[in-house]
């Protein structure tokens, strides 16, 4: 054995016995938790504090007990200038020490002193000498992982590569939901995850940049960053659908943070069961802005300042007179001061209040707050309010205006025309009341409008928008309400967008989302999709009515497989294609359009290929509606029949937009089969 080799063994060894060291501390760090979660840490707390501490505690236990078994570190910094010279810093995903007090056995990659490990460079080293990737495999040696390789960078003499260890962290198989990216974040990357708690940011991703990842991990940073200010305020995680959060689910635990909302915008607005389906034109309307205008007016028509007479409210003996002419002056003003709907019908309430009282002091000196109940309560004032600014429910304002043809003429007139009128309008008989309608999904859109009139909704601190392309302008209102004093990070690519509203622009997204001036942040360079696959989607990218750059990829290896089948032969060429995926090693995701799904899933069953839906995130085999699979990714993709899937979304649809989603799937191999001629 070499010198060198000595030393790289030494190096193994020494790398080995820490690590061990790590688990051991990391044990004991577990064990505390849940000692203080019997005990009780501080023993003066009482009441609500102590309800608070006990709660912290017990999260905190739990975290920790769920963390997924894994390497503890995955980088090392040795630092030759600064603070930090002479030590060896260890990488990992959350910090671990032997003891408060002590210098901890790894730092958690949130923390600042990490950075480095991201944007160090040769020609800006930021004081380190040497830079260490660790390379792990599932424990031979009885442990969670077993450490397999490591790769020096020696930025203190100018050498600086991106290493094999690198690449296969990016490119391991696909089977399972996603995975973190807190080994392998790059500079561009690293510089949105760290963005702070009040910017808003919009990442315009091409496909296998980590757009999602990046959104994911500035959630994990912000909640480690500022944690107190998080747990106020919460912070939400929205995806496009329940598939989608599925696969997603493990990355933020796997980062050491738990206590995450991760949620669909259906679910968040979901006042009723959606037991109705609009037709494509009226869907379109619901989502249109002009419609949040229509709504407005049907709700402020309620408030009359003319509807009551003078006021009289009774004092014991005495009885207190506000004239029809002041109460109609103090319900103006307060329409004209625009407040939610229900602070204003409180705020007439108060003033009718303050016009009594001022009258009753001047005739007898100050009043009582008991006194000022009694008039607040009095029957008179709220019969007034009933009158003038009357209570009234989401369903009692949308009900009438989609069913009677005459109330939604008033509160359309001059935004929307007679034949958007009419396509507006519920089909059929109309429900005798809102208690007996049935609602649509778009309905429910429209309803959590009327309740952000209402009455603001209650906020978060942060939130994450994935697929925010696809988002609809009453959409993003409905989250620009939820996240009215906090900030957002918005992430998608206006290439993937498929629905019939999707943006164009991103400046009209953030403009309905309250957030016209956010930075957009383009992400070009790939490094899941191979270098073929997206130059097969960069040709169809020029078809498509969006500004976006071209896409780029760092892997130069993937395959990409072109198979023309007989009309009629298709079922068969996915099979032939999906035999041929399962001698490689990895997932496999036959993606086609809706209708054909039944089918080709009965011709893999035929073959004896067991194969589940999109759902079954750890089957080796998936057949996936080409309607949902964006966001997901399949080691090998088998796209079948593409101008089935650009053509089932009819005449002016999206159907190109939701092709490019399906080729861009593929995180190794593509194999596209096809009849019909191809679209690109």
């Amino acid at each position: 054995m070499t010198s060198t080799d000595t030393a790289l063994q030494r190096a193994f060894d020494h790398e080995r016995a820490h690590h061990d060291h790590c688990r051991t501390a990391l044990a004991a760090m577990v064990e505390g938790a849940q000692e203080h979660v019997v005990t009780g840490e501080d023993v003066s707390a009482s009441g609500a504090d102590a309800e608070v501490l006990g709660y912290r505690l017990r999260s905190r236990a739990k975290e920790m007990r769920e963390l997924p078994p894994g390497p503890l570190f995955f980088g090392r910094l040795d630092f030759a200038e600064g603070e930090e010279t002479g030590r060896a810093l260890h990488i990992g995903r959350l910090r671990i020490t032997e003891h408060p007090a002590a210098p901890p056995l790894v730092v958690d990659w949130r923390a600042p002193v990490s950075r480095a490990f991201y944007q160090a460079t040769a020609s800006d080293p930021r004081g380190v000498d040497v830079r260490r990737r660790f390379g792990w495999a599932p424990g031979s040696r009885g442990e969670s992982a077993d450490l397999t390789g490591m790769e020096d960078e020696h930025l203190g003499r100018g050498e600086s590569r991106a290493g094999a260890i690198v690449a296969r962290e990016i490119e391991r198989p696909r089977v399972g939901p996603m995975r973190d990216i807190a080994a392998t974040i790059q500079p561009e990357q690293d510089d949105l995850v760290r963005a702070g708690l009040g910017t808003t940011v919009c990442v315009q991703g091409a496909p296998g940049t980590g757009k999602t990842a990046v959104g994911l991990h500035r959630a994990a940073y912000l909640l480690y960053t500022h944690p107190q200010r998080i747990e106020r305020g919460g912070l939400l995680i929205l995806g496009p659908n329940p598939t989608f959060l599925s696969y997603i689910a493990e990355v933020l635990p796997a980062l050491g943070e738990s206590g995450v909302r991760q949620s669909t915008l259906d679910r968040e607005i979901a006042r009723h069961p959606v037991t109705r389906t609009d037709d494509v034109r009226a869907a379109v309307l619901k989502h249109d802005a002009r419609t949040a205008e229509v709504l407005r007016r049907a709700l402020y028509a309620r408030v009359d300042p003319g509807a009551a007479g003078d006021l009289t409210v009774p004092d014991g003996s005495y009885r207190w007179r506000v004239p029809a002419e002041a109460l109609a002056r103090v319900v103006a003003d307060v329409r004209r001061e625009q407040p939610p709907y229900t602070v204003g019908r409180e705020r007439v309430r108060a003033r009718i209040v303050r016009y009594v009282q001022e009258r009753a002091e001047r005739r007898a000196g100050p009043r009582t707050n008991a006194w000022l109940r009694r008039v607040e309560r009095a029957r008179p004032v709220g019969a007034v309010l009933d009158a003038v600014w009357p209570r009234v429910r989401p369903e009692e304002v949308l009900a009438p205006l989609l069913g009677d043809p005459a109330e939604l003429a008033r509160a359309a007139d001059g935004v929307l025309d007679d034949e958007e009128q009419r396509a507006l309008l519920w089909t059929g008989r109309a429900p005798r009341s809102w208690k007996s309608a049935r609602w649509s999904a778009a309905d429910l859109l429209l309803l959590d409008e009327v309740a952000g009139l209402l009455e603001h909704p209650e906020g978060y601190g942060h939130v994450v928008v994935d697929e925010a392309q696809d988002l609809s302008p009453m959409e993003c209102r409905a989250i620009a309400r939820r996240s009215a004093f906090g900030s957002l990070t918005v992430l998608g690519d206006l290439a993937q967008g498929t629905t019939p509203w999707a943006a164009r622009s991103w400046r009209t997204v953030l403009a309905h989302l309250g957030r016209p001036d956010a930075a957009v942040v383009p992400l070009t360079t790939g490094f899941r999709v191979p270098k073929k696959v997206v130059g097969l989607a960069n040709r169809l990218l020029e078809r498509l009515d969006v500004d976006v750059p071209p896409a780029r990829s760092l892997r130069g290896d993937g395959e990409l497989t072109l198979r023309e089948a007989a009309p009629g032969a298709v079922p068969e060429a996915v099979v032939d294609a999906v035999r041929h995926a399962l001698t490689r090693e990895g997932s496999v995701g036959v993606v086609a359009a809706d209708p054909d799904v039944p089918g080709l899933r009965a011709a893999l069953d035929a073959a004896g290929i067991a194969a589940a839906g999109p759902e079954a995130l750890s089957a080796r085999v998936a057949v996936v509606p080409a309607s949902v699979v964006k966001g997901l990714e399949y080691d090998h993709v088998v796209a079948v029949e593409p101008a089935a899937i650009a053509a089932a979304e009819g005449p002016g649809g999206r159907g190109l937009h939701r092709l490019y989603v399906v080729l861009t799937r593929a995180v190794s191999r593509l194999d596209v089969v096809h009849a019909r001629p191809l679209p690109f």
